[in-house]
C-alpha cells in the first residue's frame, strides 16, 4: 500500500507540482517532529492542511485521544480519495476536499470557532502569493489564542511572510527527510 501511495504521490507531483510541492511524501521522522508539541490530553480540534497521503495524519491518529477532532483539508481530489480509502469510518476524523482558505466554514460546520493546533504540509514556496496570503490570514483568524501553527519548508525563504502573521517562532530541523526540512512553529 505504501509503494502505491508513493507512486500516486510522484504522479501528482508531475501533474501538479505547484500544489504538491515534493516528489515523495514526508518521512515518519518529520511527522513525529510536526506533532511533538501537541498536548493531546487537551486538544479538542486539530486541523491538518494538505495531508497528501496521510503521513502526518498517521502520527496524529497514533497520539490523539479519542475525543480530539481531526479536520483534514486537502484540495487534491486524488489525495482525498487515498485518505478516504485509508481512514473511512474512523471517529472524529473528517476529510474535507477544499482549500485551506476556507478553514472558518469547516470549523463552524463541525461545531468549532477555533482550532487548537493547525499543521500544514502545504508548499508555500510554490503556491501563488495571493493564495498563501489568504491561507495565512484565515489561519491567524481561526487559530485559538493559545494555539500554534506548525508548517515545514525546505528553505527559510518564506519565513518573512509567516512573520507578518505570527510571532514567537521556533525552528527545528529534520535531516531524515528527502529533502531535509525546517519545522516552523508559530504562536500569536
Amino acid at each position: 500500500m505504501k509503494a502505491v501511495a508513493n507512486l500516486k504521490f510522484i504522479l501528482q507531483y508531475i501533474i501538479k507540482p505547484r500544489t504538491t510541492g515534493a516528489i515523495l511524501p514526508s518521512s515518519r521522522f518529520l511527522a513525529r517532529k510536526m506533532v511533538a508539541d501537541i498536548n493531546f490530553a487537551t486538544a479538542k480540534c486539530v486541523v491538518e492542511y494538505g495531508p497528501g497521503t496521510g503521513v502526518f495524519t498517521e502520527e496524529l491518529l497514533r497520539n490523539r485521544n479519542e475525543n480530539t477532532v481531526l479536520l483534514l483539508i486537502e484540495r487534491n481530489e486524488d489525495f482525498c480519495n487515498i485518505l478516504r480509502e485509508k481512514y473511512s469510518g474512523i471517529p472524529n476524523l473528517h476529510i474535507i476536499e477544499d482549500s485551506a482558505e476556507n478553514i472558518g466554514a469547516h470549523l463552524q460546520a463541525h461545531g468549532f470557532t477555533h482550532a487548537c493546533r493547525i499543521l500544514s504540509g502545504l508548499p508555500f514556496a510554490s503556491l501563488p502569493p495571493q493564495i498563501s496570503e489568504n491561507i495565512l490570514t484565515e489561519t491567524r483568524k481561526f487559530l485559538s489564542p493559545q494555539g500554534s501553527f506548525t508548517t515545514f519548508q525546505y528553505t527559510l525563504f518564506k519565513k518573512k511572510i509567516f512573520a507578518r502573521y505570527f510571532s514567537n517562532l521556533a525552528v527545528k530541523r529534520e535531516f531524515r527527510n528527502v529533502p531535509p526540512a525546517y519545522i516552523l512553529t508559530f504562536r500569536h
